[in-house]
């Protein structure tokens, strides 16, 4: 008997309700041995006044029991409302989002009848960080943030998960042409870490490219690492490739807690119309058993649910005539899945987990890097009547430059505009303008204070400073035209 294990449930909104209680429902039919603590999150909770769409009481169940099952929620359109699933993904330090994408053909229709491929995304940093300040009156900016420890152990993950599950290749993917400094580290992580794997192979992709590789050559991928934006992109698009984006699964996992989900959203215009296909949350869950070490449930489970593929026996969103043999509710797929626990499809591949497959990774801090500051971006917020790129640089030049510090260019929205701009060019309020020590010195704080004493006497607005520094010599900023 398999031993009876504490997690906890939030059945959300929309369909979640009824998808929920279809998983649920499976599970206690397989026997799979939990107890549940349910919790409330999501539409009401938000609007009862909590922000983040969870109560201070929810997040103790949440630390207390170290998996959570959720449902799909709806979070309200505007009044500041946080995002619930970045929140617990952060706060819980839950860094892996892990999406296996699989094509069930003919009985769900794809191109792709050999597709299997692993999405494994890196779920806390890059432009989810969600920090956003409107600069200027035309301008806005959005922070990504990505970093070595946490771009280390999202691709130690990938290799980990590639060796556990017997996968042959990861591929990583990201757009370090463009952005070469955090792209660029995420990438050069990927390569020293993947020369500790040298029975998998290691491939990259520059993402635009690589989505055209998950939408017309899915079967060309095995275990797909990238940041946190491009994974959700790609996901959906190989959700849809290979056949409904309602049959996915969710793992998002980390040191100490996991959650496990649907990847499709609350779909409240089918709510409570028992329509809704329960298989995204019943595959996540069925990852969730695998991570609890009851992967024998899991396979009972899965394998029922291949099995009602395979009979036909379909809900709406992939019923087709020509090839289903019934149309079913969300309630009559669960018991349909039921009727099959102990069965096994005959022409879908069945599924079958090694016992106690256990992913650990170990990243050790390393020592901080030697920083010199030897520059500073000052950006600025101005119009001026022709936006005359030399009416601001020459003052500044003239005016502002101190004896450590000098202007040395001015862009705008990252185009060189001064000095030798070209006069086409469009321009905003929003003025990068750099300023270096001709004779490379290492500068100090005090300095730059200087300097904004001096660029405010000039009656500029100085809005931000981005400090340029050099880590163990190497230059830690981009560069512009000319430099």
């Amino acid at each position: 008997m398999s031993k009876t294990e504490r997690i906890t449930v939030a059945y959300g909104d929309g369909i979640g309700p009824e998808i929920m209680d279809a998983t649920i429902r499976i599970m206690d039919a397989a026997e799979v041995g939990l107890a549940y603590d349910v919790i409330e999150i999501g539409e009401k909770v938000y609007k009862s006044g909590h922000k983040s769409g969870i109560s201070p009481e929810s997040w103790e169940t949440l630390r207390n029991n170290p998996v959570f099952l959720k449902a799909p929620i709806t979070t309200p359109q505007g009044g500041g409302y946080k995002s619930l699933n970045v929140t617990i993904r952060k706060s819980l330090g839950l860094f892996s989002n892990v999406r296996p994408f699989r094509s069930y053909p003919p009985y769900v229709p794809s191109n792709f009848p050999n597709m299997d491929v692993v999405i494994v995304r890196e779920n806390e940093e890059d432009l989810y960080a969600g920090i956003e300040h409107q600069q200027t009156s035309e301008v806005v900016q959005t922070l990504k943030l990505i970093s070595e420890p946490g771009s280390e152990k999202i691709v130690r993950y990938a290799f980990e998960y590639a060796k556990a599950y017997n996968r042959k290749k990861v591929t990583c993917m990201t757009k370090d042409n463009i952005m070469k400094h955090s792209d660029g580290m995420f990438h050069k992580v990927f390569n020293e870490i993947a020369k500790e794997y040298p029975d998998i192979e290691a491939d990259h992709w520059i993402i635009d490219i690589g989505s055209a590789v998950v939408a017309a050559r899915p079967e060309s991928l095995d275990v797909v690492v990238t940041l946190n934006l491009y994974g959700d992109v790609i996901s959906d698009i190989a959700a849809e490739v290979a056949g409904s984006v309602g049959m996915a699964g969710s793992a998002n996992i980390g040191m100490n807690h996991a959650m496990f989900e649907a990847i499709h959203g609350s779909a409240p215009d089918i709510a409570g119309k028992n329509m809704a296909n329960p298989s995204g949350l019943l595959n996540g869950a069925c990852m969730m058993l695998v991570q609890l070490g009851k992967a024998d449930k899991a396979e009972l489970i899965q394998n029922a649910w291949l099995k009602t593929l395979e009979d036909g026996i379909h809900t709406g969103d992939i019923y087709r005539a020509q090839r289903s043999v019934e149309k079913v509710g969300t309630k009559e797929f669960a018991d349909a899945i039921i009727e099959r626990l102990g069965q096994k499809p005959s022409k879908l591949k069945p599924v079958q987990y090694e016992e106690n497959v256990k992913i650990s990774i170990d990243v050790k801090e390393k020592p901080a890097k030697k920083k010199d500051l030897v520059g500073v971006d000052v950006f600025i917020d101005w119009r001026g009547e022709s936006r005359d790129a030399n009416e601001i640089g020459d003052k500044l030049l003239n005016e502002a430059s101190t004896d450590k510090l000098k202007l040395k260019l001015i862009s705008n929205r990252g185009v060189l505009v001064y000095p030798n701009g070209m006069p086409e060019t469009f321009k905003t309020d929003h003025w990068r303008c750099r300023f270096t020590n001709p004779e490379g010195e290492v500068l100090q704080n005090g300095d730059v204070i200087e300097l904004l004493n001096k660029v405010e006497a000039t009656g500029f607005d100085f809005i931000k400073t981005e400090h340029l520094y050099h880590f163990d010599g190497e230059r830690g900023y981009s560069l512009s035209q000319g430099e």
